[in-house]
C-alpha cells in the first residue's frame, strides 16, 4: 500500500503542521482530519489557505533529517503552511478502500487550481498505491506551469522511483528546456541513460547552431556514457565554453571511466587540480 513507514511519517507531518499554524487554525484543521465524504474533503482542501495562511514553515534540521530517513529524497524545506496542511490532510485519508482512495485524490486533482496542484504533485511520493499515480505524474510533466513542474522535479522522489525511462527522459528534457535547476532532481545521476544522453547531445548541437548557450549541467548526465560523440562534445566545451561550461565538462570527464576522456584533462591543470582538491563539484556549477 505504502512504500515507506506511513504511520511514522504521518505523525511527524502532523506535529510539524500543528507547530506551524495558529491555535485557531489548529482547532479548525483538527476536525478535518477525520473527513470521509469526498465533497467535504474537496471543500476543506480548498479552504486551507484561508485558515492557515501561506507563511513559509519552520523546519528544524532534526525534522528534515527524520523525514529524509523515513522517505529518502523527500523534503518539505521551503514549503508554506497551506501546502503542509494539504499534505497532512491527504495523509489522513483512509487508504483501505483502494477505489475510493483513488477517486478522492483524483477529484482533488481534477478540481485543483495552481497552488492546489503544487501541493498535490509535491505529495505524490507519499500517496498510497504508488503505481496508481504514474499517468498523473506524466500529465503534470506536460504542464507549462513552472511551479507545477518544480513540484514534480524538485526534492520529489516519485519520478525517479516510478516513471518508466521514456517518461523520465521527457521530464529531464523538459527541465532543460524550461531552465529548471536539475541539481534538485532526485537520482538524476542514477537514472541517466544512453538514449537521454544522446538526445541531450542533439539538443546541445541545436543550441550551438543557433549560437545559444547550453546549460552546463547537461554534461553531468554524460558521465557514464562517454562515447565518441560525447567525447567530441566535451572537447568542444573545454576548448570553447565559458568558465561554468568548462568546469562542467571537466567534472564529466573526471567522473567518466573512459581513459580517452580522462586524458582531456591533461591540458587543463587548473580544472583538474580544483577537482582533486574538492573545490569543484556539481553543486557549485552555475546554470
Amino acid at each position: 500500500m505504502f512504500d515507506y513507514d506511513a504511520e511514522r511519517l504521518r505523525a511527524v507531518i502532523l506535529q510539524l503542521t500543528r507547530s506551524n499554524i495558529s491555535d485557531e487554525a489548529r482547532l479548525w484543521f483538527n476536525d478535518k482530519l477525520s473527513l470521509t465524504e469526498i465533497s467535504a474533503i474537496n471543500t476543506s482542501f480548498s479552504l486551507i489557505p484561508r485558515k492557515t495562511g501561506k507563511a513559509v514553515i519552520a523546519v528544524s534540521p532534526s525534522d528534515e533529517e527524520l523525514i529524509m530517513q523515513i522517505k529518502s529524497g523527500f523534503s518539505v524545506h521551503g514549503w508554506t503552511a497551506d501546502m503542509l496542511c494539504r499534505l497532512c490532510l491527504i495523509m489522513h485519508l483512509d487508504p483501505s478502500d483502494k477505489d475510493k482512495y483513488f477517486k478522492t485524490i483524483e477529484n482533488l486533482f481534477l478540481s485543483a487550481e495552481m497552488t492546489e496542484l503544487v501541493a498535490l504533485y509535491s505529495s505524490l511520493p507519499l500517496l498510497a498505491y504508488p503505481n496508481l499515480w504514474v499517468l498523473r505524474c506524466a500529465e503534470g510533466i506536460r504542464s507549462n506551469i513552472g511551479s507545477v513542474l518544480e513540484a514534480i522535479m524538485y526534492h520529489n522522489p516519485y519520478p525517479a522511483e516510478h516513471l518508466e525511462e521514456k517518461a523520465w527522459n521527457q521530464m529531464i528534457l523538459k527541465a532543460f528546456f524550461t531552465g529548471k535547476d536539475v541539481n534538485q532532481i532526485y537520482h538524476l545521476d542514477e537514472r541517466s541513460n544512453l538514449e537521454l544522453v544522446m538526445t541531450l547531445s542533439d539538443y546541445a548541437h541545436e543550441r550551438w547552431a543557433a549560437e545559444r548557450r547550453v546549460n552546463p549541467l547537461l554534461w553531468r548526465l554524460t558521465v557514464n556514457f562517454v562515447n565518441d560523440r560525447i567525447l567530441n562534445d566535451l572537447k568542444k566545451v573545454l576548448a570553447e565554453g565559458d568558465l561554468a561550461e568548462r568546469q562542467a565538462a571537466a567534472l564529466a570527464v573526471s567522473g567518466s571511466s573512459s581513459e580517452s576522456a580522462k586524458k582531456l584533462l591533461n591540458g587543463y591543470k587548473d580544472l583538474s587540480s580544483a577537482i582533486e582538491r574538492g573545490e569543484l563539484n556539481w553543486e557549485g556549477i552555475r546554470q
